[in-house]
């Protein structure tokens, strides 16, 4: 089955080699506080960093999951109010998730077609600002430019980034935001069961000052550990290792940019004529070039959903309020040419 659904999605085909690498050299059985791993911990933030190009005095962590960063960024950073900028479901999920532990969180949402106005942002000294850069649900992006203006705007608040679905796809400047996270699942590759979190010097010092250590995830025991390249509790080791097997094969961040656009506008030409599958986001500015939004009629997408599994593809189910309307392709680094070729003669007869 040949997936293109928006997470968890295609794995690279090493996948199955790295596994039995890892059980043959013993990683699934090594112990967390064990020099074995602190190896493979410190090789792994290296190997990311020298990759996405992350800057050297960014702290690298590793999470179970982004929905996990949700709370660690609440409990860890936040004492009365964050502001939540958001235009889908998952950054409103992200938005009700924190104000569940901080009732002093506020939303901010915006229109999925229209192009976020920093100008327009009610920034109040808020703690956090948190952002979805790649919304999952509709297939939308914030680009770098507008995130890099809100942090000028707003230089004393944390900016809290969620690239779930960009991170190691396309190029991101980490230097203007604070926090980033992402799970693996989708750019990355990977298995889901792990995420990456990535924290300034600026968050760093934001946590030191909270100092909150009542969670298991709390932060500071996080970093506590860190430092001397260990996790606070049992990590998915296996997903560390896959992670390292996988970031020494790739490209830099930039060629995997260049081809993930190519992509997205070979996908945006194939759809443009079609009088029956419409690209969901018309706006051309402020669509992913990671996860692409089809509209039809729901009988129409249901059989092509049927039809394309029956012929070992997998397409992606619409979200939440766009479950009925919509489907969802991955333009995700692992999903090779041919593969796009095959979903392309297979869609031909529905355009």
């Amino acid at each position: 089955m040949i997936s293109f659904y928006p997470g968890p999605s295609r794995v690279y085909d090493e996948i199955p080699k790295y596994v039995k690498e890892a059980h043959r050299k013993g990683v699934l059985s090594i112990n967390h506080r064990s020099v074995e791993f602190m190896n493979l911990s410190e090789e792994t933030v290296i190997l990311l960093k020298s990759k996405l190009t992350i800057p050297d005095s960014y702290k690298i962590f590793f999470t179970s999951s982004a929905t996990e960063c949700w709370e660690i960024i609440a409990q860890s950073f936040i004492v009365t109010d964050s502001l939540h900028i958001f235009n889908g479901a998952f950054g409103e999920k992200w938005f009700d998730y924190t104000k569940r532990l901080v009732p002093g969180a506020q939303a901010f949402p915006f229109d999925t077609e229209s192009r976020l106005e920093v100008k327009n942002l009610p920034l109040k000294n808020q703690e956090v600002i948190c952002l979805t850069q790649n919304e999952t649900s509709n297939g939308t992006e914030v680009n770098n430019s507008i995130i890099a203006a809100i942090k000028r705007k707003s230089p004393h608040a944390l900016l809290a980034v969620d690239a779930t679905s960009s991170m190691a796809g396309i190029e991101l400047n980490f230097k203007s935001a604070d926090v980033w996270f992402a799970s693996v699942q989708k750019c990355f590759g990977l298995p889901a069961g792990l995420a990456v979190m990535i924290c300034s010097p600026h968050a760093i010092q934001r946590m030191e000052a909270k100092h909150e250590r009542n969670h298991y995830n709390s932060l500071s025991f996080i970093n506590e550990m860190m430092d001397k390249w260990q996790t606070a509790y049992t990590p998915n080791v296996l997903g560390i290792y896959l992670l390292m097997r996988t970031m020494k094969k790739r490209k830099s961040i930039e060629q995997t940019h260049q081809k993930i656009k190519l992509r997205s506008v070979t996908w945006q030409k194939f759809f443009r004529g079609s009088k029956n599958i419409k690209l969901y986001i018309k706006n051309q500015g402020v669509r992913s070039l990671t996860v692409l939004t089809l509209t039809a009629k729901p009988e129409l997408i249901t059989e092509i959903k049927n039809q394309a599994k029956a012929n070992g593809i997998l397409v992606g189910d619409g979200y939440g309020t766009l479950k009925q309307d919509t489907f969802r392709i991955a333009n995700f680094p692992a999903i090779k040419k041919a593969e796009i070729r095959q979903l392309q003669k297979f869609l031909d007869s529905y355009l």
